[in-house]
């Protein structure tokens, strides 16, 4: 019995040590190869090492994994060239919706929707009856020559349809609206036929009328759109970069907060904030104009994370995350829910605070009219900033933080309101410390990381997967001696001319 055992023992013993020989053995010949995938799991985001007792310091800055990532829109190979307009299948024309943001989406998609129609876009009308009634044009707001022009190669854009076509036509422009998220197919057998028929044919409320998940080619379609495309107009350009200078002129650098504290959002989430028998009265009439808003609970809204954050709580947040109270603030918002008395917390946990209004009092006279054009220079300073900070998950919220992703993963938090609400309620039972550690914790995953989404998965205009490449991985080490080696072949070294690494253009893990 003995003798059996020990046998055993010997064979189990030596298998173990044949099998770590065999695996050195191999990871000797392939380590080369494995080194940037192992280097990426290790760091694969600076919440990994945050369980248990060794906590790591993270720049709240700035991810340090961003300088691995880069836009990437260019079109395919295979890409055919812009149908002429003499050859087009017709005229479409399109009437978004909604502010600023959610026509900017429903414009991205149009642009697609044409290119698939092979039809001749007409340039977009915006929409002048919304809860924010502005009377805007296209024109007023985004550049529509360079529109136009960067465009050309994907598709056909006209300023108007040309007279001799309507005045050719016996009936009116036939006028459709297509159900959201629609697929390529919906457009190719429903409404394809009738811009046939009728040669112009207009859709209306346009506002994510287009399927989320498109083959590569569109995909990159709609990047091009939105981040290159439409650019605003030179006043709006000139008068949010000048707000910027001036942010970075008193600190290098500064968070944005895109607060969306006005009543029209506090009355639509159906939340609670602590005011009382008036907050709910005030917000309540404000509610009745969605006539198809159900009857939600307060506190199952909180619990279920569908309540934006206090002024009070953005600032607790971000005090928790690290950020001390000299840091400058930038605050991106409308009218703000009870006024001063509801801002004073956060102003008293980051006394440099500052709003546009502030920063550009009579250079913004002309502007106050035109709630988007506002919107649209809050816009430029929160996407300039080294920290956006979102509050909802609204649209300029993932408009912003699909093109921040899309311009090199800059750092964009955006609250975990769902595990941060029950710490807020309780955070007066728990010291400080206690308190920062677990926001921190709450927050892992949502501080704007590259890994931080599977790709296809998320809001296309949130998460642009497609229109993301990541460079090749290389560590600090391989860095500092790949520069070494570059600095001697150019003072005339031995050393022999140094190939710098190209992108790999794979599509990255967001």
């Amino acid at each position: 019995m003995t003798m059996a055992k020990s046998i055993s023992w010997s064979m189990v013993c030596g298998l173990m040590l044949f099998g770590l020989g065999l695996i050195s053995l191999l990871t000797g010949h392939v380590a080369s190869h494995l080194e940037w995938y192992s280097q990426r799991f290790v760091h694969r985001t600076f919440y990994s090492t945050l369980d248990g007792n060794d906590r790591a310091q993270i720049d709240i800055w700035k991810s340090q994994y961003s300088k691995y990532y880069y836009g990437c829109k260019e079109r395919g190979r295979h890409f055919a060239p812009a149908v002429p307009e003499s050859m087009s299948n017709g005229y479409l024309l399109i009437a978004t919706s909604g502010g600023l943001n959610q026509q900017r989406t429903g414009i991205t998609d149009a642009v697609v929707v044409a290119r698939i129609l092979n039809a001749t876009l007409v340039v977009p009308e915006l929409d002048h009856h919304s809860f924010w009634k502005d009377n805007s044009d296209f024109v007023n707001i985004f550049d529509v020559n360079w529109f136009i022009t960067y465009l050309a190669k994907d598709i056909t854009i006209v300023k108007r349809v040309p007279v001799k076509v309507m005045r050719s036509m016996e009936k009116p422009p036939y006028t459709m609206r297509v159900p959201r998220k629609s697929d390529p197919e919906y457009y190719l057998d429903q409404v394809l036929p009738i811009l046939l028929r009728r040669r112009v044919l207009q859709l209306t409320k346009f506002d994510y009328r287009l399927a989320n998940n498109l083959d590569d080619e569109l995909q990159k379609l709609r990047c091009r759109v939105n981040y290159h495309a439409l650019r605003f107009t030179k006043p709006i350009r000139e008068l949010g970069q000048r707000l910027v200078m001036r942010m970075r002129k008193m600190a290098n650098r500064f968070i944005a907060v895109h607060l969306r504290f006005e009543p029209d959002m506090l009355a639509f989430s159906g939340c609670y904030f602590g005011g009382g028998e008036k907050e709910r009265r005030e917000l309540g009439e404000i509610r009745k104009r969605w006539t198809t808003l159900p009857d939600l609970s307060p506190d199952g809204e909180r619990k279920r994370g569908k309540c934006p954050l206090t002024p009070h709580e953005v600032g607790l947040m971000l005090r928790a995350l690290g950020f001390t109270n000299d840091t400058y603030l930038y605050v991106a918002s409308g009218e703000i829910y009870g006024g001063n008395e509801t801002m004073q917390p956060l102003k008293d946990l980051f006394p440099n605070f500052y709003t546009k209004e502030m920063l550009a009092e009579e250079e913004l006279k002309s502007f106050l009219p035109f709630s988007s054009r506002l919107a649209a220079i809050d816009y430029i300073v929160c996407d300039e900033s080294n920290v956006f900070v979102t509050n909802n998950n609204g649209n300029m919220a993932k408009i912003l933080a699909g093109r921040r992703r899309y311009m090199g993963h800059k750092r964009t938090i955006r609250p975990n309101a769902k595990k941060l609400s029950a710490l807020f309620m309780a955070r007066h039972q728990m010291e400080w410390d206690t308190f920062a550690r677990k926001v921190k914790a709450c927050q892992r995953g949502f501080m704007g990381e590259p890994d931080e989404m599977r790709p296809g998965r998320g809001e296309f205009h949130e998460f642009p997967s497609n229109c993301v490449c990541e460079k090749p991985f290389m560590d600090e080490l391989t860095a500092k001696n790949l520069t070494m080696k570059t600095d001697l072949a150019m003072n005339g070294g031995n050393e022999a001319t140094v190939l710098l690494p190209k992108p790999s253009g794979r599509r990255a893990s967001l």
